[in-house]
């Protein structure tokens, strides 16, 4: 995975099978088609000699800590409900078994997290702060801006800005038509499905993954550079670049800027409080597939709003049938959906996926007490998962956990889950062995 975002354990994932992968020799893949780029990669008109020096600073700085780069600049508001935000409804007599909130919130706080929130149909459960943190407190998202780059889609396809997930791309980035590239679509990009060359971790200077990470116009090298590595729909590879080119299409699609869009159209009307996000320069593109900070409340209303249909406050933001595929997997990893990460079926597969490959990388493939769940995950553990059949989120945001805790906090659905009083929202879920 990406290591901006994603899962702890899959950024060391995909480090570990890049090396495995030069033993094997299925690294050829890839090497053919940076070969088959190399001759055709396009000069930047725009680059500026500061831009060059910016570069070179990041990834001197990157280098040193070969991980998420520690801090994120510059960044850009969000805006959000201000100083009011919607309050949200807390339980008096708790629907969950205090017993089991009071172990998962132990683990929580034992995890490292700095919030731990627990809602059930309509209420909250319990919210602890840990580590000096509150209510109010920014929280780095790493992957949790995947989902809201997708629900940011969904929006815009409510207000009819996009057509629909099947639309090509290149309908927004007009440089891809006419190539092979125009075969992506918009589902395609939050399904981790483009084709584009998958996420990988290296000192070049010039390479496209690099580049579409650090650089101070990564929007353009993204567009112009980066490799299609396989036909759009046909391989998972999980890529931050996909990820980014939301933020092009739905500015192209809007007119609005993306911190703008994602402010006024998705977090006042959830009542919820804004914060930033990262862009590659000042007045620059804003990275959607990583790093937006907003306090723990934010990313929960975001969750909730899944949980209800895609309605909040009594508008419907995002069409019910948007929502519903947005928790559907694919041939090609049946535990990825738009952005989020899905429960499903319990398998044991490990690979790169695609022709010649024995298959994706399965995570989050546990065998949840419900098998419909699906959630939000981001480097250093940061989770939130959603369980449509009880109405339950729960979500744990903070550092990243010591060593030997579980990689994405499966115990907190499993326990908490059972433990829900009502009889009748039980029998929900799969039995327990």
């Amino acid at each position: 995975m990406a290591l901006t975002g994603g899962s702890r354990r899959e950024a060391g994932l995909f480090v570990a099978a890049a090396a495995l992968a030069l033993v094997l020799g299925a690294s050829t893949h890839l090497a053919r088609a940076d070969e088959a780029e190399a001759p055709s990669r396009i000069v930047n008109p725009n680059e500026r000699p500061e831009w060059t020096a910016l570069y070179r600073e990041r990834l001197a700085t990157w280098l040193k800590v070969q991980g998420p780069v520690p801090t994120y600049s510059p960044m850009e508001d969000v805006p959000g409900a201000g100083d009011r935000p919607l309050p949200l409804a807390e339980a008096t007599n708790r629907s969950i078994e205090a017993t089991a909130l009071a172990k998962a919130s132990a683990y929580a706080k034992a995890s490292q997290a700095r919030a731990f929130i627990v809602w059930h149909k309509g209420k909250i459960q319990r919210a602890d702060y840990f580590m000096g943190a509150d209510r109010t407190t920014p929280i780095v998202s790493k992957s949790l801006s995947k989902p809201l780059a997708a629900i940011a889609v969904g929006r815009a396809i409510r207000l009819n800005n996009i057509r629909s997930l099947d639309q090509s791309a290149a309908d927004y980035i007009p440089e891809w038509r006419g190539t092979p590239k125009a075969g992506i679509t918009i589902r395609y990009l939050l399904q981790m499905r483009s084709g584009l060359l998958e996420q990988s971790f290296t000192p070049d200077f010039e390479h496209p993954t690099t580049r579409a990470y650090l650089d101070p116009d990564h929007g353009w090298h993204i567009i112009h550079n980066y490799p299609l590595t396989d036909a759009p729909g046909s391989r998972y590879g999980y890529s931050n670049a996909a990820a980014d080119l939301i933020a092009v299409i739905i500015e192209r699609a809007t007119g609005q800027r993306y911190a703008e869009f994602v402010g006024r159209e998705i977090l006042q009307p959830i009542g919820a409080t804004g914060g930033q996000i990262w862009i590659d320069r000042p007045g620059g593109l804003a990275h959607s597939g990583c790093c937006m900070t907003m306090p723990a409340e934010t990313w929960l209303r975001l969750a909730v709003l899944l949980a209800e249909g895609g309605k909040a406050g009594g508008q419907q933001l995002l069409d019910p049938s948007f929502v519903a595929q947005m928790a559907q997997g694919t041939a090609q990893n049946r535990h990825y959906g738009l952005g989020v990460w899905i429960a499903g079926p319990y398998v044991e597969r490990r690979g790169f996926g695609g022709p010649g490959h024995p298959g994706p990388k399965v995570l989050h493939s546990r065998p949840y007490p419900d098998k419909a769940l699906f959630l939000f995950d981001g480097n250093s553990n940061q989770v939130i998962y959603i369980s449509p059949a009880t109405q339950t989120v729960i979500l744990r945001v903070g550092d990243t956990p010591p060593e030997g805790f579980d990689w994405d906090n499966s115990l907190l659905p499993t326990l908490l889950l059972p433990a829900i009083q009502d009889e009748k929202t039980r029998s929900k879920l799969l039995p327990q062995s």
